[in-house]
């Protein structure tokens, strides 16, 4: 079950990765071009919000059954840089990272200036998708 949920949110997170930059750039072009906030700019978000909380499920679920995770808090493992990423760093970077693009949806959602809402989603979005690239445990990906 472990390798399972390994592999599954291991590949998520090119997805997720892909779906955030492209709704990022998306935004950012219908931005700059002073184009309206419409219903398709507020549903490309909304799919990146989504994809990025499945994401984090996942991710909660494998902190909880991954020996690196949960079972793995000692004081040694703070000494050991890969482990206190992967026990604290990198879910605590990843929930502060959704949070930001859960806050830049519902502020943009509710903003009543077009301008306002890409500026909510550029800005939340943005930093959010730092905070999960920051984070990622590169050397296990590849």
């Amino acid at each position: 079950m472990y390798t399972g949920f390994q592999h599954l949110h291991s590949g998520l997170a090119y997805l997720v990765l892909a779906i955030l930059v492209v709704v990022f750039g998306y935004v950012l072009v219908n931005f700059l071009n002073k184009k309206p906030f419409t219903e398709t700019v507020r549903k490309s978000a909304l799919v990146g919000l989504i994809v990025a909380h499945i994401q984090l499920l996942v991710g909660l679920v494998l902190y909880i059954i991954s020996p690196n995770g949960l079972s793995n808090f000692s004081g040694e493992a703070m000494g050991d840089s890969m482990a206190r990423l992967l026990m604290l760093e990198h879910p605590l970077m990843m929930i502060l990272g959704i949070v930001l693009i859960t806050i830049g949806y519902s502020k943009a959602k509710k903003a009543t200036e077009d301008a306002a809402s890409y500026k909510k989603i550029l800005i939340f979005y943005g930093l959010g998708l730092l905070f999960i690239l920051s984070r990622i445990p590169w050397s296990v990906w590849f």
